[in-house]
């Protein structure tokens, strides 16, 4: 534990993941963190969305609302939560309950926030509370749910208080539409109060503009709108109609062709035709003859007969009078009759209340309606600030429940190096390949968070994730920091336990390889080297098959038996040098052999290790120095965070994150595999009979056999003279014939 002075408070740091991590215990702590160096901060920023945080408390915090939290941001909560309370102390214990006697009523804002929160109590029917519930403060809609007048300037029907200003209010949310008051009840504001009034004022003038030349603009007085709807309904077939009968008296010879082929006629007449004939619809909608005038009682194609009486009735008997038919110059005199109409009616204005009429609209206009809801919402919004303080009831609840928690996850990483709760940034827990992975994070986009976690040094599986019973999909990012990478590949499935206890059917997309363990590493060569000769046979195997299986396709076609394959060369230049490289590999395999029984027996043990970790130190080497440098920072901010140090994974730590299955103390175990393979005993029968060739070699070559045995090779000491108290061997004896050479003569 370390202690650092800045200012008059005292600081306690711990450290965890190689690095010094501050200590936040007190609310004294917190009060001063802004005084804090932030050179000394884990971190100094860090997203709102993939946190297992409550997503409002994070959206009070970020005031900018862009997503992200920055330390400033954090400092300005701590500071507004601890002027709202006496003592800070208050954000350490936290909880669900907020107590009233913990608010600070020495200021004005913490006053009236006393006042908001026993008022909020109040409306909920608990007088007699000490606290409220953050439940309860988060509640709008049960706190304002009888109120007519609740700050946020949306005014309901119950607001204006008599009955005429109601039905003034229910006719404006009718035209215009509502918007939701914080009680929850649909109203209206200022915007759509002044759209109203305006729409009102508006048709009232257009309609005046109708009264004023009506005679003009209504030719048939009321039933004006009527006929030009009759019109309206005909003008095409009409217009149709006299452009054949133009064409007819131009060219007499068309009338046949204008008046449709017989055979149109056979195609319509051979089902089943319908009372209105719509079978016809599209024919002329009367025969055509030149300067033929449009019969308005008899000959009309029956598709279009009930619309041409409706504008006999409407249109042409109020404005032309009584007539059994319709000339090309009465049609024109009737649609300018009703232009002016037309004309006004493409002007109309404040179309939204039109469904009030005209008579109620004069009503609303000529009485003081539109001072009295000015009035009444203006009312509404004098009571802000007490809204506004009710909200900040629930932000100082939630402050008061959360942001202690919070500084432990961005200040420091108490809770991810504590290993008694999971840190904010982890999502869960991942089941696969007999481990359990707790190092596991949301991703939005594996491809692109990849390129950043890549530098973490850490092996990551990104797995993507789905509730089967909801549909529910999400993707994650597990550290397997224990164990080895032997059996995780690419589409292996596993299960993913969520914050919330629930299950998702996880399977591995992509995989960034990087060494887990010095165990494995240990072993990695051997494996590559045995992976390497299961490949190489594997593919000898595999390009055999493929062309045994071309020849029988070509002996199928053609009906022949493949040809024997032309009898190989042997190149005597290959041959040499196979033979030169197999027996220099036999000598110095001798060699070593040779060097290896010459040593002594406690002493072969220690070789045979030798050689093994001349072949594992080099990986492991690496793989130490990678696991050296294995960092949880990248992981993070690749996610979105500004991790502001090493925060590193050990070995020991990464042990504590991805446990391995174990069994359980005291279980009871049965070695017997009622389904284990049988194994062939010819191998072990092999090795063991050159064990003991060798072993009879060995213990030949040292003089043992003939010893115990008196066959075999005798091994003889030499003969050793003693001088001095020392053995020297003996000088062989000369031989009977030798000369004696003086020594003079040697010399």
């Amino acid at each position: 534990m370390q202690t650092h002075v800045a200012g008059s408070h005292v600081w306690r740091f711990f450290r965890a993941g190689g690095f010094d991590q501050v200590k936040i215990e007190t609310g004294a702590d917190l009060a001063n963190l802004d005084q804090l160096d932030q050179k000394l901060w884990v971190a100094l920023a860090c997203p709102t969305a993939g946190l297992e945080f409550d997503a409002k408390t994070l959206a009070l915090i970020d005031t900018d609302q862009d997503g992200r939290i920055r330390a400033t941001e954090l400092l300005a909560a701590v500071r507004w939560a601890c002027s709202m309370l006496k003592n800070p102390d208050d954000l350490v214990k936290g909880g669900e309950v907020l107590p009233f006697a913990a608010i600070n009523d020495a200021t004005p804002e913490g006053r009236q926030l006393l006042a908001s929160a026993k008022q909020i109590a109040a409306n909920l029917g608990r007088k007699e509370a000490t606290g409220i519930s953050l439940a309860d403060a988060s509640d709008t809609g049960k706190i304002f749910v009888n109120t007519t007048f609740n700050g946020d300037g949306v005014i309901i029907p119950e607001s204006a208080g008599d009955e005429v200003g109601m039905l003034v209010i229910q006719d404006l949310a009718a035209c215009m539409g509502t918007v939701s008051d914080r009680s929850g009840k649909p109203g209206i504001d200022q915007a759509k109060a002044d759209a109203f009034f305006a729409a009102c004022a508006a048709y009232e003038a257009w309609v005046e503009k109708a009264e004023a030349g009506r005679a003009l603009i209504l030719p048939a007085g009321d039933d004006t709108a009527a006929a030009a709807a009759a019109v309206k309904a005909v003008k095409a077939k009409v217009d149709d109609f006299f452009g054949r009968v133009r064409l007819a008296a131009f060219d007499p010879r068309t009338v046949a062709l204008l008046n449709r082929r017989e055979e149109e006629y056979l195609a319509a007449a051979a089902g089943d035709l319908s009372i209105t004939a719509a079978e016809v619809a599209n024919f002329p909608i009367a025969l055509v003859a030149p300067g033929k005038a449009l019969p308005l009682k008899t000959g009309i194609n029956p598709a279009h007969a009930a619309a041409v009486a409706a504008l006999d009735a409407a249109a042409v008997k109020p404005l032309l009078g009584d007539r059994t038919e319709l000339t090309e110059a009465d049609w024109a005199a009737l649609q300018a009759k009703l232009g002016a109409y037309e004309a006004w009616t493409a002007e109309k204005t404040g179309a939204a209340v039109e469904k009030l009429g005209v008579k109620r609209i004069r009503e609303i206009l000529a009485s003081t309606a539109r001072d009295a809801v000015s009035a009444l919402i203006a009312r509404d919004k004098a009571l802000e600030p007490e809204a506004t303080s009710i909200s900040a009831v629930e932000q100082l609840a939630r402050y008061h429940r959360d942001l202690f928690r919070l500084c432990n996850n961005f200040v420091s990483f108490r809770d991810f190096y504590g290993r008694k709760d999971k840190a904010i940034f982890q999502a869960g827990t991942l089941y696969l390949d007999q481990r359990s992975c707790d190092l596991c994070l949301l991703v939005e986009d594996a491809g692109k968070h990849a390129g950043m976690a890549a530098l973490a040094g850490t092996y990551l599986a990104y797995c993507d994730c789905v509730r089967k019973g909801s549909g529910e999909k999400t993707q994650i990012v597990a550290a397997f920091t224990n164990g080895d990478s032997d059996n995780l590949m690419i589409g292996r499935n596993g299960i993913f336990y969520d914050r919330k206890g629930r299950d998702w059917d996880a399977t591995i997309t992509k995989i960034l390889d990087n060494p887990i363990s010095i165990r494995q590493a240990f072993w990695a060569p051997y494996k590559k080297c045995l992976r390497m000769i299961e490949e190489q046979i594997a593919k000898r195997a595999s390009a055999a098959g493929d062309a045994a299986a071309a020849k029988m396709q070509v002996a199928a076609v053609t009906g022949q038996p493949p040809p024997p394959p032309p009898p190989k060369k042997v190149d005597p230049g290959m041959l040499a040098a196979i033979g030169l490289v197999l027996s220099t590999l036999l000598v110095a395999l001798g060699g070593i052999f040779a060097a290896f029984v010459k040593l002594p027996v406690w002493q072969m043990p220690l070789a045979v290790a030798g050689i093994l970790l001349a072949v594992s130190i080099p990986s492991m080497i690496i793989a130490w120095l990678k696991l050296r440098k294995r960092n949880l920072g990248p992981i993070l901010d690749a996610n979105g965070w500004a991790v502001n140090t090493k925060a590193k994974v050990n070995v020991p730590f990464g042990a504590s994150l991805t446990k391995i299955a174990v069994l359980p103390a005291g279980a009871q175990r049965n070695l017997v595999d009622p389904f284990a393979e049988k194994k062939n005993p010819w191998p072990a029968i092999v090795i063991g009979l050159l064990i003991l060739a060798a072993a009879g070699w060995f213990l030949n070559q040292k003089g043992l056999i003939y010893k115990w045995t008196g066959v075999g090779k005798e091994v003889v000491a030499a003969p050793r003279d003693t001088q001095g108290g020392v053995d020297v061997p003996k000088a062989p004896a000369a031989p009977a014939d030798a000369k004696v050479v003086p020594a003079e003569a040697k010399k």
